[in-house]
């Protein structure tokens, strides 16, 4: 086969014209598809998936819209829910995670892209003289709370911990000599549960924002004190700002990935006072400086001082220094991105696809801890034990574990997936705004069978709100995902067709 076959063959794999994969079936899905064939309603069912993106579970509303002139108060439009394809709004779920919505946490995954590459790079209203602006790529770790199984890695050629001898206090080895794959549920989890330190994990992973919030803090300490000017004045003479990710481990906790650059005091682009070296260093100095104490979960527990873990890695990305702007490590900027937004989309492995069982005893931990700190409150005050808001003891809101049932699916980490400082980039709601707009001037066109204008287009999407219309709703929540079985086994397959497009576009490239 020559290259010119290949790619023609490629291409229309990837086509219009050739079928969704849909071997796996269930009885339902199967039965709900020749449903929608039987009843004439597969172009609305399409209609509506397409305009959700091919969500798996997609928001049902069921309400009225109408758009005001808010200068005139004439009314422009009027939408009601019986006018959408199937008689229901469907609105896409948003949600992150590709093992809970491919589709959404694959545009979740490109507008985090876009927003940092813009932080590197320029661009989206960042100026590209920000590309000259020194770098660093920082991981910052979870400390260890007991030895758990791995792959190996490169200095165990491939079996788990083969070093290590003897047994532990609980009559477990402590080694282990057997080559795990990733999809191995043992990977990440204790090699002795009973030593393992569960509630300290919890602890830590609960306030693993503030150890985040105060390196931020530290760190813009450490430049002031580099540049020896007092904290208040850095302002005048530099302007640190970050994006940051977190990525779930196979153990269930959490690291930070952070993009970190040093700007002059006019903001993005203008030129830094300190090199790429130095900022490395002085995040490695932030980072190790750290600590939250924490409080005891109740009368029986200890405060806890919390670190990040001692793997600590901080990769200069770009210098700034003229001649010098690549940095000393082998890290494209556009590299980084990718990793970011590939690791934003990650699940906490407690999908009932891929569970394992030190993550669900993680669930149970927080669980566990929750109910110690309502247990200790309602001893003291002993209201109705369902109603927090009615104690009296006044500890209740005190207390930052008592909300820790709600976070438990997160194995304890409460905080965002994605953040970055207010002058990094663009912010992800915008990216959105601009690619509503955009759908909103392809229909127009497609309605009016005119060309779209894309003159200055990037430009129009990005702009500031000047809208001067109201828009006033009345909806109601009808339920979540696809009522027809089928409907979602054909949303699936678009989406998965629609990714492996991307990727070999991508591949092409």
């Amino acid at each position: 086969m020559n290259a010119a076959t290949a790619t023609t063959e490629g291409f229309w794999g990837h086509s219009p014209e050739v079928p969704l994969d849909l071997a796996d079936l269930t009885d339902a899905q199967a039965a709900g598809i020749v449903a929608r064939l039987h009843d004439r309603t597969t172009g609305a069912f399409a209609d509506a998936a397409a305009r959700t993106g091919y969500c798996s579970h997609p928001i049902r509303l069921q309400g009225t819209s109408t758009t005001i002139d808010a200068a005139t108060g004439e009314v422009l439009s009027q939408f009601s829910s019986t006018d959408a394809p199937l008689g229901t709004l469907y609105r896409a779920c948003g949600n992150r995670r590709e093992s809970v919505c491919p589709a959404c946490s694959r545009v979740y995954a490109r507008d985090t892209f876009e927003m940092i590459r813009a932080g590197l790079l320029g661009g989206k209203t960042v100026p590209d003289a920000v590309a000259d602006n020194p770098l660093v790529f920082a991981t910052l770790t979870a400390p260890s709370f007991g030895h758990v199984h791995g792959t190996g890695g490169k200095h165990g050629g491939g079996r788990c911990r083969p070093h290590r001898t003897g047994v532990c206090p609980h009559g477990r080895p402590r080694s282990c000599t057997a080559q795990h794959s990733d999809a191995d549920p043992l990977v990440g989890g204790p090699l002795c549960e009973a030593c393992y330190d569960w509630h300290s994990a919890v602890v830590w992973q609960w306030h693993a924002p503030e150890l985040w919030r105060r390196f931020t803090i530290g760190l813009r300490r450490q430049v002031a004190d580099r540049l020896g000017v007092p904290e208040p004045a850095l302002r005048d003479v530099a302007s640190v700002q970050f994006a940051k990710v977190a990525e779930y481990q196979l153990r269930g906790l959490v690291h930070f990935h952070a993009l970190i650059r040093l700007d002059g005091p006019d903001g993005p682009g203008s030129s830094a006072p300190l090199d790429g070296e130095v900022l490395a260093q002085v995040a490695k100095d932030a980072a190790r400086s750290v600590v939250v104490t924490a409080p005891p979960v109740d009368g029986g527990d200890v405060p806890r001082v919390l670190r990040f873990g001692k793997q600590l890695d901080v990769r200069c990305v770009r210098s700034g220094v003229p001649d010098n702007d690549d940095g000393t490590d082998d890290l494209r900027p556009e590299q980084v991105a990718g990793y970011l937004a590939k690791y934003s989309t990650k699940s906490t492995g407690t999908d009932a696809g891929d569970s394992r069982p030190h993550h669900q005893r993680l669930v149970r931990t927080c669980r566990w801890l929750a109910e110690r700190a309502r247990t200790a409150c309602r001893g003291l005050a002993g209201p109705d034990p369902e109603d927090d808001d009615g104690c009296l003891c006044g500890q209740c809101a005190d207390s930052p574990y008592r909300l820790l049932t709600k976070w438990a699916h997160m194995l304890g980490f409460r905080g965002h997936f994605s953040s970055k400082s207010r002058r990094y980039s663009i912010p992800l709601g915008r990216l959105r705004r601009a690619r509503a707009r955009f759908q909103k001037l392809k229909a127009d066109a497609d309605r009016d069978g005119t060309p779209m204008d894309t003159a200055d287009l990037e430009n129009r999407l990005l702009a500031d709100d000047e809208d001067t219309t109201l828009v006033i709703g009345h909806w109601a929540y009808a339920g979540t995902g696809w009522t027809n079985p089928g409907d979602k086994a054909l949303a699936d397959a678009a989406a998965a067709r629609a990714r492996e497009y991307a990727q070999w576009r991508a591949a092409r490239r």
